[in-house]
């Protein structure tokens, strides 16, 4: 018989929403390149501005310039390379790589910045869920998590620049966005053909798109109808069920404003990796952190910058849900990660 599976690694990959799926097989039947002038590449360009129309009304960013790339990553490095910004050291690698991480941060994760205009900053945590007070006037904006979980609007962020991936909201792997105040020019890191307005050279993923505008949609319509909200409860019953069993648990941010669906849990002397397998085993996909490369474990800069010890942080595994993880999956992780607990306990004895 198989095992049953529950997928609460939301933070890392959002399973693929209906909607995107469709809009992705519609395309895929669409033969002309965008770039062409007939019949068939306006339509093959009809469908890529359809989805920038519907990722800019998702991100509030209907007077900016939407960039397609392959993902967060890439357009992190469009925003912030060789620009000698500033960010914190809980920001994600792909920001990291560009950027001096000596802002200050403090034990809720909480980024304090005195030049806007010189720093790129998330908007939310990917491994705690921590949402940042965003400053006006951000150089740069990592919108990746929060982007369809909590209230977002470019355009209000006062920001030159922020991004976002397509993966994050239920649509394909291996396509994002990078959003530019109109009017602000940015150098060509691909160059070619001159697609994109001339910022991202290449013949667009005219499928990856429509998925991804199909999937922003649907994402602005869950997070309008309140559907975060009951993701928020599940999240809040999930640590009380464990925190009331586990003595010792910590729960990373729980006093800061977070995202609705993310938990990081720390068990100082179980090791977080150990947690992941022996939950995956019974059928439960969580992780130990944030998934930047394949099959990679190692400890948490973030926990590290939040001023927790190396051990403490090596014992961390985040438990991200979404809008489809019900009651029973949640009740059923509960019973199955405190059974393990009872089981670490009682060796440690």
């Amino acid at each position: 018989m198989q095992q049953r599976r529950t997928y609460l690694d939301w933070n890392a990959t959002a399973p693929l929403r209906p909607e995107a799926r469709e809009a992705m097989v519609a395309a895929m039947d669409l033969a002309g390149n965008p770039s062409s002038i007939h019949a068939e590449g306006r339509a093959a360009r009809a469908a890529v501005e359809r989805a920038r129309t519907q990722i800019a009304e998702a991100l509030g960013a209907q007077n900016a310039d939407i960039v397609f790339v392959s993902g967060a990553t890439e357009a992190a490095a469009m925003a912030c390379a060789d620009r000698g910004l500033l960010c914190a050291p809980v920001e994600h690698e792909a920001v990291l790589a560009w950027c001096d991480p000596s802002l200050p941060v403090d034990a809720q994760g909480r980024v304090t910045v005195a030049e806007p205009g010189r720093a790129a900053v998330q908007a939310a945590n990917s491994e705690t869920g921590v949402v940042q007070d965003l400053p006006d006037g951000l150089a740069v904006v990592d919108a990746t998590q929060a982007f369809g979980k909590i209230p977002f609007a470019f355009e209000w962020s006062g920001a030159d620049m922020a991004f976002v991936s397509a993966h994050k909201i239920g649509g394909p792997k291996g396509i994002g966005a990078l959003i530019l105040r109109r009017g602000l020019d940015i150098a060509a890191r691909a160059r070619g053909g001159g697609q994109e307005m001339g910022r991202r050279a290449g013949t667009e993923n005219v499928a990856a798109i429509a998925g991804f505008g199909a999937a922003a949609e649907a994402a602005a319509a869950d997070l309008a109808g309140g559907v975060w909200k009951d993701v928020a409860a599940r999240r809040d019953y999930l640590e009380y069920a464990l925190m009331r069993e586990a003595s010792g648990l910590i729960c990373v941010g729980k006093d800061a404003s977070r995202l609705p669906n993310t938990s990081l849990l720390v068990t100082p002397g179980w090791k977080g990796e150990t947690q992941v397998m022996q939950m995956d085993l019974a059928g439960f996909a969580v992780s130990a952190g944030s998934a930047c490369s394949s099959g990679k474990l190692r400890g948490s800069g973030t926990l590290a910058a939040m001023g927790m010890d190396p051990d403490a942080a090596g014992s961390a595994i985040r438990v991200s849900l979404g809008p489809t993880t019900t009651d029973e999956d949640v009740s059923r992780f509960a019973e199955a990660w405190l059974r393990q607990w009872n089981k670490h306990r009682a060796r440690a004895a």
